[in-house]
């Protein structure tokens, strides 16, 4: 089997069993090496996706900065949490390049805990929430100047819509009534796009270390107490508003049908688990959100939904450049998903206005 050399570098003092694919991740690759330690029997390699991430030296480099933050700030306040650890090589690198010019990594394996990619139920749904939360906490008093931004542009609505425009002048493409609904989607919510950059302009939103990526499948549930232990999936850790990351949690928690949906028709934002999310966030993050803070959630959860509809779409457009993709319309397929969902959000706005306002009430 392949990628045994490799494992190997990280675990220089024993044999590698095994290594086999593991999850499902868009971007990088990732497996599950099995080693002969009775101390810890499997950890994670990973290939790092160059073409995406540029700068994978920094990307480990912000790892190690907050990974130790937020492991000493955790025992510090009590909290129980595992962040995954980097291992390094034998010649302690936390890399290893392979003779094909590959970037590799290792971290630990958070043990005992397992993901799902979809919310099972509302306790789930607000151990997810919960996770998010925990983790901004533990983060928010790193200060942004020590980390890269390791993605330039990465969850900045307009940025988004500007390659929307971009790859709808330059591409040919069939004008279908899904077609023509995604366009007329997009034109419709043009303004809103630029929301939570223009709070940021204007100093009502501050840069934060951000999470990133914050979906329902990087939240690790620990098997024996049903309790989220660990959010993990750390690449696009970077200075960036916290309210990307709460936005992307409840686009990608509520909705029951999921991102692949064959029945884009049907979807809809689940309320009772948007709510369920949200209440277990906020008991965290109640102890650094300001006031402003709170009058952007709702617009952050509407906002991620609709961006990445813009980015599914643009791809489609572009000829399926950056997310891979199963069918020749399926990228069309996910951008209607998420624009109608977007939709079902703003029908349930005032609900979820309410369940924000509740909650931040309690906090004062």
């Amino acid at each position: 089997m392949h990628h045994f050399s490799t494992a190997q570098e990280f675990y220089p003092e024993g044999s590698i069993l095994e290594v086999r694919e593991f999850g499902n991740g868009n971007i990088n690759d990732t497996y599950l090496a099995r080693t002969d330690s009775t101390k810890e029997p499997h950890f994670i390699l990973q290939r790092i996706n160059t073409h995406v991430f540029k700068q994978p030296q920094l990307i480990m480099q912000n790892m190690r900065i907050f990974t130790d933050h937020m492991r000493r700030r955790a025992s510090d306040e009590g909290v129980y949490w595992e962040m995954p650890r980097v291992l390094h090589t034998r010649d302690g690198q936390d890399f290893h390049i392979d003779p094909n010019g590959d970037f590799w990594r290792a971290i630990s394996y958070v043990k005992g805990a397992q993901s799902f990619d979809t919310i099972k139920d509302v306790n789930h749904a607000r151990e997810v929430g919960h996770a998010l939360g925990t983790f901004q906490y533990l983060i928010s008093d790193l200060s942004v100047s020590r980390l890269a931004d390791t993605l330039e542009g990465f969850h900045i609505t307009p940025r988004y819509l500007q390659q929307f425009d971009l790859a709808f002048s330059q591409n040919g493409f069939k004008k279908s009534a899904e077609v023509k609904y995604c366009l007329n989607f997009i034109e419709d919510r043009r303004e809103f796009a630029h929301v939570l950059e223009r709070a940021r302009e204007e100093g009502k939103l501050q840069l934060r270390a951000m999470h990133g990526d914050p979906k329902v499948n990087n939240v690790m549930i620990e098997e024996t107490t049903g309790r989220a232990i660990s959010l993990v999936d750390l690449d696009t850790v970077k200075p960036g508003l916290i309210h990307y990351d709460i936005g992307d949690c409840l686009r990608s928690g509520c909705n029951p049908l999921g991102e692949d949906a064959e029945d884009w028709e049907a979807v809809h934002f689940d309320p009772e688990i948007g709510a369920a999310i949200l209440e277990g966030y906020l008991t965290q993050a109640r102890n650094f959100l300001t006031e402003a803070d709170y009058e952007y959630l709702f617009d952050s959860i509407r906002l991620l939904a609709f961006e990445l509809g813009i980015r599914f779409f643009a791809d489609y457009l572009a000829g399926d450049v950056y997310f891979k993709v199963k069918y020749p319309e399926h990228n069309l397929q996910r951008a209607l998903v998420q624009f109608r969902l977007t939709e079902s959000i703003e029908a349930h706005e005032a609900d979820i206005r309410s369940i924000i306002s509740k909650m931040a009430e309690l906090a004062e």
